[in-house]
């Protein structure tokens, strides 16, 4: 049996913490890692007590634990590595260790490049997104699932990249992989046009290429949500209503200044819940949560001055496909006079004018025994002249709004 150990990543803008000087193995050897230090009977509880105690950044959550491997570190030595993964709100990170003497922040693809600890790239890929996990996510929105299918192309053609003999012929390889991507979550078009754009722009049919372009294109996906978040910033005062998680939508409220918020709580997964808890430890506005079925009561009894929602898709013609619920706030705000924005990056625009309805799962509403028939959309169509449009170029139209699904329709070539 091993002597356990916790493995722990940070990540902030598609990119991971190294540290060199405090892998645990060897005072003497210049080797990176992660962030490690002993389980202690208790993996979860170490890893956290690993990032309090040897970093100080702000706010981490964690993202998932992997399966613990053994690995042997040095000649007698083995460890039992239980990984981790953070998500962390920026990159002012300071060690508070003697023992580290170094720390960067770096694509995960530089593993393969530099002299780490045995099978860091092993403990990474425990933790690292895949094609399954963008699958299954129920709990976070487009804009976010793309990023993490932009870091499964960009880790892909990075172990490619660095494998001998393996760059001249990686393209299919890649090609497949993306084409697969590109259908992970059919609904959600911006995980479409950012791989699609990331194959595009690559400067040669080669891994290398693919990895940059890929790299390039999770720091462009992420400028493009806050520039997208600051334009809806600037349209919101007073009283604000919204529903479901969208991390543009919350970027953009915890910049805004606002006397309330009022979130709908977005019934079955109830995921507005959280976006009322992340904005109720701001402490900077009063937060109301309210059932779903209230909001067109909230519309007409309440002082709301104005709706603010994501967008999973945007179509050609204008029209916006989000969390079901959308469409009845809309037609009530609409009733009341409230205008109501959609903000999302301009890739959520769909290059067709199909609408992709995920169902949800039947058994979320009812799980009986009785013979009925259980309708749990997870997506609504709002249609364009019940909403506007925001983008990081700001407001579009319809015509504009076309113009786009055009030239994005133009990097799906690289397919041809």
């Amino acid at each position: 049996m091993g002597e356990p150990r916790v493995a722990c990543f940070l990540r902030n803008r598609g990119e991971i913490l190294l540290v060199r000087g405090g892998d645990g193995i060897d005072s003497n050897a210049d080797r990176w890692s992660a962030l490690i230090d002993d389980a202690n009977g208790n993996p979860d509880g170490a890893a956290h007590a690993a990032i309090r105690e040897r970093t100080v950044d702000d706010a981490t959550t964690l993202v998932r634990a992997g399966k613990p491997f053994m690995v042997e570190v040095k000649q007698e030595t083995r460890w039992q590595v239980h990984p981790y993964l953070f998500d962390c709100d920026s990159q002012a990170v300071e060690t508070d260790d003697e023992i580290i003497t170094e720390f960067a922040w770096v694509s995960p693809t530089e593993i393969h490049r530099r002299e780490t600890i045995p099978d860091l790239w092993k403990s990474y890929e425990r933790v690292a997104p895949t094609i399954e996990t963008i699958q299954e996510d129920t709990d976070h929105g487009s804009a976010w699932l793309s990023v993490r299918a932009l870091e499964v192309l960009r880790d892909r053609a990075g172990a490619l990249a660095t494998t001998d003999g393996v760059e001249a012929d990686g393209w299919d390889d890649l090609a497949a992989l993306a084409r697969d991507l590109r259908t992970a979550r059919p609904s959600m078009t911006a995980i479409g046009n950012r791989i699609n754009r990331a194959m595009a722009e690559a400067s040669a049919r080669t891994p290398t290429a693919v990895e940059e372009s890929s790299r390039q294109g999770i720091q462009r996906a992420l400028d493009a949500d806050s520039r997208a978040a600051s334009e809806a910033t600037a349209r919101l005062s007073g009283t604000v209503l919204t529903l479901s998680r969208s991390g543009t939508v919350l970027e953009a409220l915890r910049e805004a200044t606002v006397e309330r918020v009022i979130v709908a709580e977005s019934r079955p997964a109830r995921e507005g819940v959280g976006v009322a808890e992340a904005l109720a430890s701001d402490d900077d506005c009063r937060v109301t949560l309210a059932v779903d079925a209230a909001a067109a009561h909230v519309l007409a009894e309440h002082a709301v001055d104005s709706v603010l929602v994501g967008a999973d898709t945007i179509r050609p013609d204008g029209s916006v496909t989000n969390k079901v619920g959308t469409r009845a706030v809309a037609i009530a705000a609409a009733r009341e006079g409230v205008p109501v924005h959609a903000v999302a990056a301009s890739d959520k625009i769909a290059t067709d004018a199909d609408a992709r309805f995920e169902p949800g799962d039947p058994a979320a509403v009812y799980d009986g025994d009785a013979e009925i028939e259980v309708l749990n959309p997870t997506f609504d169509r709002t249609p364009a002249d019940a909403i506007t449009v925001v983008t990081e170029d700001g407001a579009l139209g319809p015509t504009t709004i076309g113009e786009y699904a055009e030239r994005l329709a133009g990097l799906a070539a690289w397919d041809d």
